[in-house]
C-alpha cells in the first residue's frame, strides 16, 4: 500500500494514526516533497472510479488563488491532469493506493473495506 500524505495535515495525520493502529503496512510519501506524477495520477484517477474534480484538493489556498472552481469544467482532462502534476498541494489527500483500489480523503468507512 502506498499512503500519499501532507505531513502537515491533520486529516492525513488522522489516516496514518487509523492504518497504524490496523496494523497496515504502508509505503509513505510526502506529496509536497515528491509530487505525484501526470501518468500516476491517470493511473489513480481510473483506478479509483471517480470524477477527476474528486482529486483536486478544492478547500486548499492554490485552488482558491487559481479560480479553478470556475475553469475546471473548461479544461480538458489531460489539462486537469497537467495541473495536478504541477503542484502536489492542488491534489485532495490523504490518498491510499492499493494494488485493487484507490482512496481520496479519508473516510473511515471507505478505507475499512480496502484494508
Amino acid at each position: 500500500m502506498l499512503f500519499v500524505h501532507y505531513p502537515k495535515c491533520t486529516t492525513c495525520q488522522k489516516a496514518k494514526k487509523w492504518l497504524v493502529e490496523k496494523e497496515q503496512e504502508f509505503k509513505e510519501r510526502d506529496i509536497k516533497e515528491e509530487n505525484p506524477t501526470k501518468e500516476e495520477l491517470k493511473a489513480w484517477h481510473q483506478k479509483s472510479g471517480l470524477p477527476l474534480k474528486k482529486f483536486f484538493n478544492t478547500s486548499g489556498m492554490i485552488y482558491r488563488e487559481m479560480g479553478l472552481k470556475d475553469k475546471l469544467s473548461d479544461m480538458t482532462e489531460e489539462e486537469q491532469y497537467e495541473l495536478l502534476a504541477s503542484d502536489g498541494m492542488l491534489v485532495k489527500r490523504p490518498i491510499l493506493i492499493t494494488d485493487t483500489a484507490v482512496r481520496v480523503g479519508f473516510r473511515e468507512k471507505e478505507w475499512e473495506n480496502l484494508v
